[in-house]
């Protein structure tokens, strides 16, 4: 199994639906309490991009791009369009979006994180599939030059040239695809009419890298 740094079609993923996925393991006692425990530290976000098939160009596209993964056995990118960048739907991207690390003057990389804050709960998710120049960084604030760091797109680590200071907070903003596969080894195509089709079902799952 690889991953291959190609994106799922734009123009198909944009009417695709889903969203992330937890697994809650739910007892419930004689007394009618429950107990309930996780045994995922991480959601996994699951599609299904058949809604967004419009046309028989569509459809030449998704074959193409399932036969060159081999079904499920090859990752890619996709770009889930409810949630694709560091601040929220509609604002523009800033160095300070997101904390992902302070400085200890030894350590130069850091890994990119989005934070979900609800009241007083948080969850870091971990973003290992920025785009490919979209990543703006600051060292308390300050954004940085592009010649002080680089990215590494395919893991999502960001590498300073000089270790930030001890205490120093580190920020990021940037956008960003989810990895995923294709979720079954067969795509059923329903040929409605002679310029038109669908695939009713195009199912993908996040992968763990």
């Amino acid at each position: 199994m690889a991953f291959h740094e190609i994106r799922f079609p734009t123009g198909i993923s944009l009417g695709a639906s889903g969203g992330p996925e937890r697994r809650t393991e739910i007892v419930t006692l004689a007394s009618g309490y429950e107990e309930r425990n996780s045994p995922w530290a991480d959601s996994r976000r699951r599609y299904n991009a058949g809604y967004g098939v419009r046309s028989l160009g569509d459809i030449h596209q998704v074959i193409a791009f399932f036969e060159a993964r081999s079904g499920r056995l090859h990752g890619f990118r996709f770009k889930d369009f409810s949630d694709f960048q560091s601040p929220p739907p509609g604002s523009v991207i800033s160095s300070n979006d997101q904390i992902i690390g302070t400085g200890d003057g030894m350590a130069l990389d850091f890994q990119l994180y989005k934070n979900y804050i609800s009241g007083s709960q948080s969850y870091a998710r971990v973003i290992t599939k920025p785009v490919d120049g979209s990543v703006r960084v600051a060292l308390d604030g300050v954004e940085q030059s592009a010649g002080l760091f680089t990215v590494d797109s395919a893991s999502g680590i960001v590498t300073f040239s000089v270790a930030p200071g001890a205490g120093v907070s580190v920020s990021a903003g940037f956008t960003f695809d989810v990895p995923v596969r294709f979720d079954a080894d067969f795509l059923e195509i329903n040929q409605a009419a002679f310029n038109a089709g669908q695939i009713p079902n195009i199912p993908l799952v996040e992968v763990r890298l």
